[in-house]
């Protein structure tokens, strides 16, 4: 998905533009760049950005991108070229921690100017015309003064942008603001515990705008879209479109496991084009949610829930944190066995229990003085970066890589498409998905959502420091690499093509039925394993 941040920027700095804060004299020329689908060549763009008055804005930065970010800052400032950052790293770092953290110190040392807060209510007028004088101020921070989203300019990104994505997909902002308190969260600690949302009109404008270029994909990016008052108003609105205007557009949404209990919020949902649905199911061990603030999940109504995303015709795809307090691996494996068995989840996304920066956790360990992992690098959910009570890090590391080949056997995959198949999901989008989950993982060894379709290495991407490999070592592995990655590719792709054609002949493929399939009421609640191992 393109960056909410990067679109959320973008549209400012075009309201900017238009409303002409700078002078009617200046002519501003606008680019996004989103570095998950497109090279960024720091000192060709250095040189290009050198002359006359620039400034770019590393928009929506995380900890584990914060060093790839100070990278290309470094070499811009060497350019004299204005840089301004801002993301969750430099928010929520400020937010909780009281004070400039020494990375973050090292940058406006560096004349990198910080930005810490929402750039909403009119705040970026002033970053642009100090960077207009050349008077950046070292930091901006808004982290206290939670902006209005009503009236404010749409996240909006040019086609070009969004077509470096797969599937033609965008994404904006409903509302801001979650009323949990889940400790491993640095969304409440940026955005607020208050829902800010904009108008229904609004967002019938962003799809529209969107429509206008060719986008009718869109991933709403709000952290639990079922706690925005407005979800009734805003789906309903999105069903007119759909059923009487007839336009195609499509939905991925992120809400929470008791989304079900809101009276036609999923009927409608699904009407509205909801195809794909993030849970934050977290864990389905009882024990390990209190300890984090997530008392909210309720895993006895999962199974209810995960059955009305199927009718509504949803994909489904759950986190899953692995490493609670108290976890072994044995814990671990067979929760995510009890899962393949019992929960009609299509895609599972397990990560490590991070102690992001921003977050109470992350807080709690900076004050006490406990270990955290030095290199930001490594907050990106798929690395170890705090102790475990039960697990070393080499053991807690394996557990995380097993989790995802548990989930993702062949066999299982086979049956996420019999129920896919029983359930009217398309056949087709759901072997796609498995098969680029399981690639990314096992052949790439990266979280899927950071994958895609050939993955693309230069010889001179590398970071300030580390020596450049040798020519022709680099091209024939690289090469081999490909050839490698392709044949495996093509080898799963004419399998699972081979089941998928076999089951869409199978008259009686849409009658398959298993334990996930059923209600809890169609089953003897002695053999719910799910409720029965925790207790």
């Amino acid at each position: 998905m393109p960056s909410n941040s990067l679109a959320v920027m973008h549209g400012l700095v075009q309201d900017c533009k238009q409303r002409k804060v700078l002078g009617e004299e200046v002519q501003v020329e606008i680019t996004a760049m989103d570095e998950d689908n497109t090279r960024i060549r720091t000192q060709p763009l250095a040189r290009e950005l050198k002359d006359g008055k620039r400034l770019v804005i590393l928009a929506g930065v995380q900890s584990n991108q914060f060093p790839r970010a100070m990278d290309i800052a470094l070499q811009l400032r060497v350019a004299g070229v204005q840089v301004c950052m801002g993301g969750l790293h430099v928010s929520g770092s400020i937010s909780m921690l009281a004070g400039v953290t020494p990375e973050l110190r090292e940058a406006m040392n560096l004349g990198i100017s910080l930005f810490a807060g929402e750039a909403e209510g009119g705040r970026l007028d002033q970053v642009l015309r100090d960077a207009w004088t050349g008077q950046l101020k070292p930091l901006y921070n808004y982290v206290n003064d939670l902006p209005s989203l009503e009236g404010a300019p749409f996240p909006m990104l040019p086609a070009k942008t969004i077509r470096g994505t797969m599937g033609g997909w965008t994404s904006f902002d409903a509302g801001r603001g979650s009323p949990f308190e889940c400790s491993f969260c640095t969304i409440i600690n940026v955005e607020g515990r208050e829902s800010r949302r904009r108008t229904v009109d609004e967002v019938e404008q962003i799809v529209r705008e969107n429509l206008k270029q060719g986008v009718g994909r869109f991933f709403i990016s709000d952290d639990n879209f079922s706690g925005n008052p407005d979800w009734e108003q805003i789906l309903d609105r999105l069903i007119e479109m759909r059923e009487q205007e007839k336009l195609n557009i499509e939905f991925m949404v992120q809400v929470d496991t008791m989304c079900h209990r809101l009276p036609g919020f999923i009927e409608k949902a699904g009407r509205a084009g909801v195809r794909r649905v993030f849970i934050s199911l977290e864990s389905i061990n009882p024990q390990s949610l209190p300890g984090a603030k997530k008392e909210q999940n309720k895993i006895g109504g999962c199974r209810k829930m995960l059955l009305e995303w199927k009718r509504a015709g949803a994909i489904v795809l759950a986190g899953y944190i692995v490493g609670f307090p108290g976890e072994t691996a044995e814990s671990v494996l067979r929760d995510i066995r009890i899962i393949k068995k019992e929960l009609a989840i299509d895609l599972l996304k397990p990560h490590c229990l991070t102690a992001l920066p921003g977050s109470e956790d992350h807080q709690k360990l900076y004050r006490a003085g406990a270990f955290l992992e030095p290199d930001l690098n490594k907050y990106d959910l798929e690395h170890v970066t705090t102790q475990h009570s039960t697990m070393t890090a080499e053991e807690w590391t394996k557990l995380y890589r097993d989790t995802w080949k548990e989930f993702y056997t062949a066999e299982h995959m086979q049956t996420v498409l019999r129920r896919a198949a029983a359930t009217g999901i398309p056949l087709g989008d759901m072997m796609a998905l498995l098969l680029w989950f399981h690639f990314c993982i096992v052949y790439e060894k990266i979280d899927p959502l950071q994958g895609g379709y050939l993955r693309r290495r230069y010889r001179q991407d590398r970071r300030p420091g580390m020596a450049k490999e040798g020519l022709l070592r680099f091209h024939a592995r690289y090469a081999a690499d490909l050839l490698y990655k392709h044949v495996r590719m093509a080898q799963l792709y004419l399998r699972f093509r081979a089941f998928t054609k076999r089951l869409e002949l199978d008259r009686s493929a849409q009658n398959y039925s298993d334990q996930a399939l059923t209600t809890d009421s169609e089953t003897d609640a002695s053999a719910i394993e799910m409720m029965t191992t925790h207790r």
